[in-house]
């Protein structure tokens, strides 16, 4: 719930903001201050450009954009000290903070530097400018509060990170808990001396080449409700990369693994029609063996996937044998019509 509402408070944010941005640029344009409208329209892009005014804008070429939106915001700002007008360089006070949101920390630190420096040498050695020098202590004060509020973001995200066991798109169990979860599964199963399968289901990536990112995306919420009502009260599912979920089956041996993939399989694909999406399922059912360990038991789903997907896809495939592997079906009476 807290995530949705940062989610909803952040998109009405960047669209008010983007508003703003738009309205100075149109403004100034009008008033002949190029160089501010300007400002404000590389602004207003760095905004309609990130994930927090589209879900979509978090793929490919939207982060690129944003951040070339964003380096042509910083040279636009840099050459204020020295075209005017001088109250646009104060633009810069919130720099720090919007490079650290748009950048990796590794990216993000040293750009930081490099645009203080250059803020600090272009205002000292601008001329007839009275209040540089206050511009200056001010712009350093402002970096220095801006860090103290990365710093404790930082601290924040990773006091909070054990607590975030599920996925918040998909409500499936994080990846990061999926390989010691595993090898707990796998322990009680070998103490027990009981059956352990695990199923890799994947979106055949063939069938979605035609639908937009955003459209699978907006589906998969649906998928995770759907697992979710299909597995029994102790069994766990995992979101193992972007289009695949990775089910573990407790008590569960190879063969009734199959049967449950091959249900959970067309119950998706049934789903997915539904909804218009043009979208095939396979899954990879791997059954745990002597000698198998978290990665390895894995690694064996995920190889029975990848054979299922590489045979056309829409079918289930077990990772013990060379063909598709399918429910069995009851025999033809002799003169039964095929």
């Amino acid at each position: 719930m807290a995530q949705t509402a940062d989610k909803f408070l952040l998109n009405r944010l960047s669209r008010a903001s983007l508003a703003v941005f738009v309205a100075i640029a149109v403004l100034c344009a009008l008033l002949g201050e190029p160089l501010t409208a300007a400002s404000a329209a590389a602004a207003a892009g760095v905004i309609i450009s990130g994930r927090s005014f589209h879900p979509g804008r978090g793929t490919t070429p939207w982060p690129m954009v944003q951040r070339l939106f964003f380096v042509a915001l910083i040279l636009l700002l840099m050459s204020s000290f020295w075209t005017g007008p001088w109250a646009l360089s104060h633009w810069l006070y919130g720099l720090p903070l919007a490079v650290f949101a748009l950048m990796p920390r590794s990216i993000a630190a040293p750009t930081t530097i490099v645009i203080v420096a250059l803020a600090v040498t272009a205002a000292h050695w601008a001329e007839g400018i009275a209040d540089r020098h206050q511009m200056i202590s001010a712009l350093l004060l402002t970096v220095l509060l801006s860090a103290v509020l990365i710093f404790l973001r930082e601290y924040k995200t990773r006091q909070l990170a054990p607590l975030r066991r599920t996925d918040e798109l998909t409500q499936a169990a994080s990846r990061e808990y999926l390989s010691a979860d595993l090898h707990k599964e796998i322990q009680r199963s070998e103490r027990e001396g009981t059956d352990m399968s695990v199923i890799m289901i994947g979106l055949d990536a063939h069938a979605s080449d035609n639908d937009p990112d955003e459209d699978i995306r907006s589906i998969l919420p649906r998928i995770g409700r759907f697992l979710h009502s299909q597995l029994r009260d102790f069994d766990t599912y995992y979101r193992a990369a972007d289009l695949q979920f990775l089910v573990i089956l407790p008590g569960i041996a190879t063969q009734e693994a199959i049967l449950r993939a091959e249900s959970i399989r067309k119950g998706l694909g049934a789903l997915l029609e539904t909804h218009g999406m043009n979208l095939t399922v396979s899954t990879g059912i791997a059954g745990l063996n002597i000698g198998d360990n978290a990665d390895s038991l894995q690694q064996s789903a995920a190889n029975a996937l990848r054979r299922a997907q590489q045979q056309g896809g829409n079918r289930t495939q077990a990772y013990s044998t060379r063909s598709p592997t399918t429910p069995p079906t009851q025999p033809r009476a002799e003169g039964s019509a095929p």
